[in-house]
């Protein structure tokens, strides 16, 4: 009979029903709420992360992508993909899974799903951004793209900044009817639209979230009035926009690391001089955010692996003395660390 495994053999790993098992033990309010403090405490300490942007796998199909950062202490990756013809064959869009670290030991101390997860971090990234760049009392927000990640964003903004009206377009109706459906008991006053011009009077947030891998235009320059906080998190892959670059011209746009949205984000579409600022910046009173009602500001999301690591980190923390995850035999453990073979022999 081989030998039981050591302690040091086990990882925690939290699974899809793990997740939505600890998410709903807290609620999803407050869950968001902690992720975006969470995310902005390690946006406060943007200078001890290793940043690069992620390493991206092309095809015509979509994009496999790995996304590593470490602050010295820990180490965190994500594997996420970005498929946008899968809803048509039964799959998910997104698929994503991750892994954190100790680096002193390179021993990992959590694996994780990150599908719902990534969902959740996205939404309390965007939350985290505009309660600094939204207009002052901002309470009306238009959602379009209405798909997997349409209602965590509304529900991060609500938690967050306080916002009570959500309308909602989608060139699917289904899609619509989904968010309808399941943001009906949120609290917000839930508007459906006929169509993006529609879903923006009176929006003080404006959030487009289309999957298309395509340049597209979501919102044109005539579309857009003063005053707004436009969080654009659709395009994040070469080739894949939703802002017409009149837009940009107009607005103070922000980013989370500059070198990888040039490559990803909507500002891809603009000459390498156009002047961005990196969100960590605000936070570090380096650059002003919003500077008046009228400004249009622009957060330019591609999402960015500083974020995975908080989201990572903050469900670490969730899980002393819970059931919420279960210790998977991963790692190879011998008595001897130099008899691997000697292990393997023992086991037959």
């Amino acid at each position: 009979m081989p030998p039981a495994p050591s302690e040091l053999a086990f990882v925690p790993f939290v699974s899809v029903e793990n997740m939505m098992r600890l998410v709903h033990h807290h609620g999803i309010e407050r869950v968001l709420r902690e992720l975006t403090d969470a995310v902005e405490q390690d946006y406060r300490r943007w200078a001890l992360f290793e940043k690069a942007p992620r390493l991206a796998s092309h095809s015509r199909e979509g994009v496999i992508e790995l996304m590593p950062t470490s602050d010295g202490e820990v180490f965190s990756f994500k594997y996420v993909n970005g498929h946008p013809s899968n809803t048509a064959k039964g799959y998910q869009t997104v698929a994503a899974f991750g892994l954190l670290a100790r680096v002193d030991t390179g021993y990992p101390i959590l694996l994780a799903e990150m599908t719902l997860l990534t969902a959740l971090r996205t939404a309390a990234t965007s939350a985290m951004v505009a309660r600094y760049l939204a207009p002052r009392d901002a309470r009306v927000m238009a959602l379009i793209g209405n798909g997997a990640q349409a209602e965590f964003q509304a529900l991060a903004m609500k938690a967050v900044v306080g916002i009570d009206t959500v309308r909602l377009y989608d060139i699917d109706p289904q899609a619509i009817e989904k968010a309808a459906r399941n943001l009906a008991d949120s609290g917000l006053t839930i508007v459906k639209c006929g169509s993006a011009q529609e879903a923006i009077e009176g929006a003080h947030i404006v959030t487009t979230c289309t999957a298309d891998k395509a340049y597209a235009t979501i919102l044109t320059d005539n579309m857009v009035g003063a005053g707004i906080h436009i969080n654009a998190i659709g395009g994040d892959c070469p080739g894949k926009t939703e802002l017409h670059k009149d837009i940009l011209n107009r607005a103070a746009t922000f980013v989370e690391f500059e070198p990888q949205t040039r490559i990803e984000g909507e500002i891809q579409q603009m000459d390498a001089s156009y002047p961005v600022t990196e969100f960590y910046q605000v936070l570090d009173g380096i650059a002003p955010g919003r500077r008046d009602a009228r400004q249009i500001t622009l957060f330019d999301s591609v999402g960015f692996a500083t974020e995975d690591f908080s989201a990572l980190r903050y469900i670490h923390g969730k899980l002393d003395g819970t059931d919420f995850f279960q210790k998977i035999d991963m790692l190879a453990d011998p008595d001897d660390p130099r008899d691997l073979f000697g292990m393997l022999k023992r086991a037959a």
